[in-house]
């Protein structure tokens, strides 16, 4: 009888397991619902310190953080690398991706020094022990020199936070690991449905301003950049990496480094000029930019100006909670940390991982529609006033 079975070489190879470390992270939990979605895993596990039922998943996150994928874990301590990484065959992780760390601002070094650095270079180590094929850890567009030019990877590096700082140190540290098969993202303010961080933040101050029947006025200028990717784009950009490390990094050049580094940032330029054209249409309030004067006054005081914005913003929010009858709030604030607001621009230059990865964003910039999902994402959820 005839042999009509496909040789080896032609059967499909088995798809990749997968560790996610902070998989239940705003990103994390994207790249679980990027895998499960088009099945492109054979094994995975989300390990993170928080508890399902503590992290705000919306019911589309269900089965993709179904708890049988799920371990709470500190990834950062020492003692919890074997059960982490241990699988019941014996066999590695394939792929591991790092989307832990903090990611609150304006914490003090030993916060980050503990739970970004500490956490990289433990979940690193142990992961070139384990010969994982390859390591995904997420950095931040942050720690480049800030300048309006779109800065690339080989540009200088001097982050202006904290937290990117320690990403930056991380970087560094996991770069000097043995064996360690190694691949860094470096991504611009990351936004999209459920989005609590700097596009939500910016969405909440504006319903109170709303609310309050007042015109909101930016610092600095319309120019100053505060660069973007969609987080379905940052979960596609995580898994096209690592299938690109996994495939023989086809295409990087040896003068690039011996460590692969990609910005990921979607094509919009983004700047506060289209953050306030596109809040003052959603929300019908005027919008503007404070005068030289005032940003003058701010660059020298902005401890001062911050605090004196919260205290006029945090009791309204609490007023329109209670009166949308929002008893549990979700992660929304339009508490405004210091950090975010200088006068620093987060400008990149994404031309590298398309032309050698071949990234291609769903979302080429940030536009009304898109902040009009994420307000409805916010309603689903019971978070938005």
């Amino acid at each position: 009888m005839a042999d009509f079975s496909a040789p080896a070489s032609a059967q499909a190879a088995p798809k990749p397991t997968v560790l996610i470390i902070g998989g239940l992270g705003y990103l994390g939990r994207f790249l679980a619902l990027h895998l499960h979605q088009n099945a492109l895993a054979s094994d995975v596990r989300l390990v993170d310190k928080v508890l399902p039922q503590l992290a705000w998943l919306a019911p589309e996150f269900a089965e993709a953080c179904a708890p049988e994928k799920f371990m709470q874990a500190d990834a950062s301590k020492e003692q919890s690398l074997g059960r982490i990484f241990d699988r019941p065959d014996g066999r590695p992780w394939d792929y591991v991706f790092n989307c832990g760390g903090e990611t609150r601002y304006s914490q003090e070094d030993e916060v980050y020094r503990v739970r970004t650095l500490q956490l990289s270079v433990a979940a690193a180590t142990e992961a070139a022990k384990r010969k994982a094929k390859v390591f995904v850890e997420v950095s931040t567009g942050m720690v480049y020199k800030p300048d309006s030019a779109p800065r690339t990877e080989t540009d200088k590096t001097k982050p202006w936070m904290k937290l990117a700082k320690y990403k930056l140190m991380a970087e560094e540290e996991l770069a000097k690991i043995p064996g360690l098969n190694l691949v860094i993202l470096r991504l611009a303010h990351v936004y999209g449905e459920y989005g609590s961080k700097y596009v939500g933040t910016a969405l909440s101050l504006a319903r109170v301003y709303q609310h309050l029947g007042k015109e909101l006025k930016w610092l600095w200028t319309k120019d100053l950049r505060v660069n973007t990717v969609h987080v379905t784009d940052a979960a596609r950009a995580l898994w096209l990496a690592a299938e690109w490390y996994d495939q023989g990094k086809p295409g990087w050049q040896a003068s690039w480094g011996a460590v692969p580094i990609f910005n990921v940032v979607d094509h919009g330029n983004t700047s506060q000029g289209t953050m306030e054209q596109i809040i003052g249409r959603v929300f019908n309030i005027p919008t503007g930019f404070q005068g030289q004067v005032v940003s003058i006054f701010a660059r020298f005081h902005l401890d001062e100006v911050v605090d004196d914005v919260n205290d006029e913003i945090l009791g309204p929010w609490a007023d329109l909670l209670q009166a949308a009858g929002i008893t549990r709030p979700g992660p929304l604030s339009p508490f405004m940390e210091k950090e975010l607001l200088k006068d620093m621009d987060l400008s990149m230059n994404g031309a590298r991982f398309e032309a050698v990865a071949g990234m291609r964003y769903r979302h080429p910039e940030i536009n009304q529609d898109e902040v009009e999902k994420m307000i409805e994402s916010y309603r689903r959820m019971n978070w938005w006033p």
